[in-house]
């Protein structure tokens, strides 16, 4: 027992600069290519020390997310080009509210064509325990209580799993648990607004019955229906947010 619990460690001041300004970036709050203040300046601004700011520094370059040009200055990269896995953990993580415009649309239309295929799959390779899960699903989806958003954000993203493990695909289901927190955000910004509860709860029910009968198309036809509902509506939504 005494060698599981091992001492709480706080935060380092450079894993707190590390993700302030990941979280800059992600959030396009920082544009590509946009220099940075310098070393002195950072670390006279944050009240750090340089040597927090330079580690710092170094350590989000390795992730792709700013180059270092010596005698130049620090510039944010096109992590595009430059980003790596470590990159991508730091975007799966990502908890602290919205990502920038591009990468939100990003996730969308990679939501659309990974959980289409997951909805067609699922047709054709569902199980009698998986119809027994789903039938589960739907039936709290009735009883919930709407006012209570992290259940109904749960039951969103249990469906949706589910679809992703009944396809038989051993990636998918993985690819969507990546990216709970992010995509746990977005829900919980668009379920804000309890109009969308029954629409995506009763297109929940269509796309069940779809997979429950084995068709493949109408179930492919369905998840994009969800999906791009949720997509248009949650631009709408982060669009008057900002105004």
């Amino acid at each position: 027992m005494h060698e599981l619990l091992k001492p709480l460690k706080t935060e380092s001041l450079v894993e707190i600069f590390i993700r302030r300004f990941e979280e800059l970036i992600l959030s396009e709050k920082l544009s590509i290519g946009e220099k940075l203040l310098s070393e002195r300046e950072l670390a006279m601004q944050l009240g750090v020390s340089r040597s927090v700011v330079h580690e710092g520094l170094i350590e989000l370059e390795a992730r792709g997310l700013v180059k270092m040009k010596p005698r130049v200055g620090t510039f944010v990269s096109d992590y595009r080009r430059n980003g790596s896995l470590t990159l991508l953990n730091s975007l799966v993580d990502y908890s602290s509210g919205i990502p920038g415009p591009d990468i939100l649309e990003s996730m969308l239309k990679m939501r659309i064509l990974i959980e289409t295929e997951t909805a067609g799959l699922a047709a054709i390779n569902r199980t009698p325990e998986h119809l027994k899960e789903f039938k589960f699903i739907i039936d709290e989806e009735k009883i919930g209580d709407r006012s209570d958003i992290e259940l109904i954000v749960s039951l969103d993203f249990e469906f949706h799993l589910l679809t992703a493990i009944a396809s038989g695909n051993m990636i998918y289901p993985l690819m969507l648990n990546s990216f709970k927190e992010v995509y746990t955000n977005l829900t919980r910004e668009f379920f804000a607004d309890s109009s969308t509860i029954e629409f995506v709860f009763n297109q929940h029910e269509k796309l069940f019955r779809a997979i429950e009968k084995k068709e493949s198309k109408s179930a492919v036809k369905i998840m994009n229906e969800i999906i791009s509902h949720g997509e248009s509506h949650l631009k709408k939504l982060l669009s008057v947010k900002k105004m």
